[in-house]
């Protein structure tokens, strides 16, 4: 086992503090306690919990048939496994309809092991968000490309690009951390959006396909290690970390985590314009 086993537990405030250092973070999604133990070891701050599962274990087209009861099961198995990252988990689809299910849906995933759960919206959550907060249950809010309203967006494309729809996503990232969100999860933006976004929150912005600027990134495990599901697109923003290392898979975990705190992932080829 890595000597990273034994490093102190990353909370919010130490990705608080990478923030106002100007240091980058890693993230990565994990569904057992295996895996957990292998991203935490290697030095990952954050693991994420994700309903991503429906696609990468269910063999899902989407994440929507994704329920409650499996996402309390695989954060159980996560929090077997995890040596010291910060677990993030999501609310599936249609769990957070309005405030009083946001609790309940949050509570069971923080009764499972979750330091924080993630929520797919913009402004229109931010009661929900305040309302969580308030009882404490740290928030990350996840705009941009937002996969759970994939029928509403018309399909796997880039937001933001528009001038309007980019001052407006602003506007509602602003209006989510004067709610309370600890954390904003940034998908699939411009490179100048997510730079934008990042420099005027004080919370810590994680970007997946938002360009090298955000205070952390994040990829899916299986993306990573070059396994993506074939009935799926590899999306522009991943790079196979797996096919150049020589230590197999803990190898391409911590290469993964060097790659982000060196700043040299993602370059502009992961990025868009």
């Amino acid at each position: 086992m890595s000597s990273q086993s034994n490093r102190q537990s990353v909370s919010l405030s130490t990705l608080n503090r990478r923030k106002q250092r100007g240091e980058k973070f890693a993230a990565l999604t994990a569904y057992d306690a295996l895996f957990a133990e292998l991203i935490s070891t290697a030095g990952i701050e954050v693991i994420l919990v994700g309903d991503s599962l429906g696609m990468v274990l269910q063999g899902h087209e989407s994440t929507l048939p994704v329920t409650m009861d499996d996402m309390v099961y695989h954060m159980n198995c996560v929090r077997r496994g995890n040596r010291g990252s910060l677990i993030m988990a999501d609310l599936p689809f249609m769990s957070y309809a309005d405030e009083k299910q946001s609790l309940q849906s949050a509570a069971a995933l923080m009764r499972a092991g979750a330091h924080a759960v993630k929520l797919e919206g913009g402004a229109w959550l931010a009661e929900s968000t305040r309302m969580l907060t308030e009882r404490g249950i740290p928030v990350c809010a996840h705009m941009g490309l937002t996969p759970q309203s994939i029928n509403r967006i018309g399909g796997y494309r880039v937001q933001g690009r528009d001038p309007d729809q980019a001052h407006s996503m602003l506007e509602e990232a602003l209006t989510l951390q004067r709610a309370g969100a600890s954390l904003l999860l940034l998908e699939c933006v411009p490179v100048s959006l997510g730079a934008e976004i990042t420099q005027a929150l004080d919370i810590p912005v994680i970007g997946i396909g938002a360009g090298p600027e955000t205070d952390g990134q994040i990829m899916v495990m299986h993306d990573l290690l070059g396994i993506t599901p074939p009935n799926i697109k590899v999306p522009k923003f991943v790079k196979n970390f797996l096919a150049e290392s020589a230590t197999g898979i803990p190898g391409a975990f911590q290469a993964y985590a060097k790659a982000v705190r060196e700043k040299s992932f993602p370059a502009l080829e992961h990025s868009f314009v």
